[in-house]
């Protein structure tokens, strides 16, 4: 048996619990400290799993750093990390690779640069950039294939993909609307992701309109096969997170369920990629998100 990765997480931004439900998926967590996390949704998927049947193997959040020493030292208390670093770039030759697991896309190139350039395999998390521009310069900093790994998690929600049956109960796709709760800049790639998964044969977007009242945004496209989708960040107002898929022949409700799966279905899905190291979101598929994410940020 190959000798268990050793992973480097690097966060937090405001309002993103992910450096400890991301190093829990691995590591296991300790309740008592995790109920002090911040993030309240993060203890309550946990204690549902059996750790450490639950957790992904043969890897281990071994180094966390973030901004604030003590932060550092409670995301390794929580999610059960064995070494606090003083600086990011510390990690490097420590770590066969990082989770930067922050999710303000403006700090990525400047976290993610160093490792890219030391050819450390990184996820960096969601959304990769808000900019197509910004999007290339991350790929460009590849130093292999498939270095870059970034999505939504709920790419990987199977409670967002069509099974056969429901397939064939709707028929041919012919629109897609999606809701999902709080900002776009943030937000939107939750749905975008198993949105455009839904829609393999749908070619490039011909038409869009973009429209907002107060924190809510909507944006409209229509792509060359004749498919429109229509994406909603609802801002402070309750919504499902999810997709209402409309066909020839009915529609269906897809709703998000389970953090905890998806989370360690796109972690799993990175450790695997490190390891064969090859290509497990092609750079292509990276853009096609980031493009629909600046289109929705057109005013």
């Amino acid at each position: 048996m190959s000798a268990a990765l050793r992973l480097g997480v690097i966060g937090l931004s405001p309002g993103n619990g992910h450096p400890y439900s991301w190093s829990a998926i691995f590591n296991g967590y300790d309740a008592a400290a995790m109920e002090h996390c911040g993030f309240p949704v993060i203890p309550r998927y946990l204690e549902k799993q059996r750790f450490p049947d639950d957790a992904i193997v043969d890897a281990r959040v071994t180094h966390v750093w973030t901004q604030d020493r003590a932060i550092s030292r409670h995301v390794a208390q929580a999610s059960c990390i064995e070494h606090v670093a003083d600086r990011c770039t510390d990690l490097i030759g420590q770590v066969d690779a990082v989770l930067l697991a922050r999710d303000d896309a403006d700090t990525h190139l400047t976290f993610a640069r160093p490792f890219l350039e030391a050819g450390v395999p990184i996820y960096v998390d969601k959304p990769l950039a808000l900019s197509r521009a910004e999007a290339e310069t991350l790929i460009g900093l590849q130093r292999f294939p498939g270095q870059l790994f970034s999505c939504s998690a709920l790419r990987y929600a199977p409670e967002l993909s069509l099974t056969a049956a429901q397939r064939e109960a709707v028929g041919p796709l012919c629109s897609v609307a999606a809701t999902v709760p709080k900002d776009w800049d943030k937000y939107a790639v939750h749905v975008i992701e198993p949105l455009l998964q839904l829609l393999p044969d749908r070619g490039a977007v011909v038409r869009s309109q973009r429209w907002s009242v107060a924190d809510r945004v909507t944006l409209q496209v229509e792509f060359t096969s004749g498919v429109e989708a229509q994406i909603s960040t609802l801002g402070a107002a309750g919504a499902p997170l999810g997709l209402r898929v409309f066909g020839a022949a009915g529609w269906c409700d897809l709703q998000f369920a389970d953090t905890f799966r998806a989370f360690r279905a796109a972690l799993q899905d990175f450790v695997d990629g490190v390891r064969a190291r090859d290509v497990r979101i092609a750079p292509a598929a990276m853009l096609e998100v980031v493009d629909m994410i600046e289109l929705g940020r057109l005013a």
